[in-house]
């Protein structure tokens, strides 16, 4: 039976939703705004969005940003995945809580912290090894991996401490070798966690602007940076137009992954 919330839990509830999510419709509204002045509505165009596909500079900021995303999250899934098997499955080991301090040392290391140790480390390696010649979107990928996997690995850590070790345990008496039963039984069942772990990196890579500041060159800006410095002399309406369609690219991602979700619960209840 289904309790109905109080006219006060469903005030603060609508007012918590519209805090989030009328400032990003109001954002998409103007991106179709005449007017070149983003907070005064003078008629509805398209002429924002047909400029932004010849803004070199934007466009080719947000391939970076994106680009960035999909390898970060991608790396940060692979990385801190094993690294919650290791901390789940191996149990207590030497040097567990030194390895564990690593993995979610970034969860609570201030940004700028986290930006300048990476930049004064690729300046390291390259005085000794020549390696990397240039800061770019490689350094800024690795960054963001690093930051990326510690929450991958909290996301997948605790969909593993629910996880029911028998089915691997009657897997392999059955003769399935450790890395088919994870490839066949741990695999699927915990990726939902995977995916939204995959997601929360990508939006955290996407975002991100004092870490990318500290570890970018020439040539690999990346669209935080970009917009940052635009504020200075003000935001054109094609910044609402690109948000736009990364918030529509974005929602549909989402939309995707929870039907995802929802449709590989319904199977299991099934």
């Amino acid at each position: 039976m289904h309790k109905k919330l109080s006219s006060f839990l469903l005030t603060w509830l609508l007012f918590g939703y519209a805090f989030l999510y009328v400032p990003i419709l109001i954002l998409i509204a103007f991106s179709f705004n005449k007017s070149r002045l983003v907070t005064i509505w003078d008629g509805f165009s398209l002429k924002w969005y047909r400029s932004l596909f010849d803004n070199d500079q934007l466009l080719k900021a947000a391939w970076v940003s994106l680009k960035v995303a999909t390898l970060s999250a991608t790396f940060a899934l692979i990385f801190g995945t094993l690294a919650a098997l290791v901390l789940v499955r191996f149990g207590r080991f030497k040097g567990r809580t030194f390895f564990s301090g690593l993995i979610t040392a970034p969860l609570v290391m201030p940004e700028v912290i986290t930006g300048l140790s990476l930049l004064i480390f690729f300046v390291s390696l390259k005085q000794m090894i020549g390696w990397p010649e240039a800061r770019g979107v490689l350094t800024i990928t690795i960054a963001h991996t690093t930051l990326a996997m510690a929450y991958v690995t909290s996301i997948v850590q605790a969909r593993l401490f629910g996880f029911d070790n028998t089915l691997i345990e009657a897997a392999l008496d059955l003769g399935a070798r450790p890395l088919k039963s994870f490839f066949v039984i741990t695999l699927p069942l915990i990726a939902p966690a995977l995916g939204a772990g995959w997601l929360l990196a990508f939006a955290l890579s996407l975002d991100d602007l004092v870490i990318a500041s500290f570890v970018s060159g020439p040539g690999s800006t990346t669209l935080p940076m970009v917009i940052f410095s635009s504020v200075k002399l003000g935001v054109t309406p094609q910044v609402n137009a690109l948000a736009t369609l990364i918030v529509i690219f974005v929602s549909i991602g989402v939309s995707l992954s929870g039907w995802l979700i929802f449709k590989k619960s319904k199977e299991k209840k099934d």
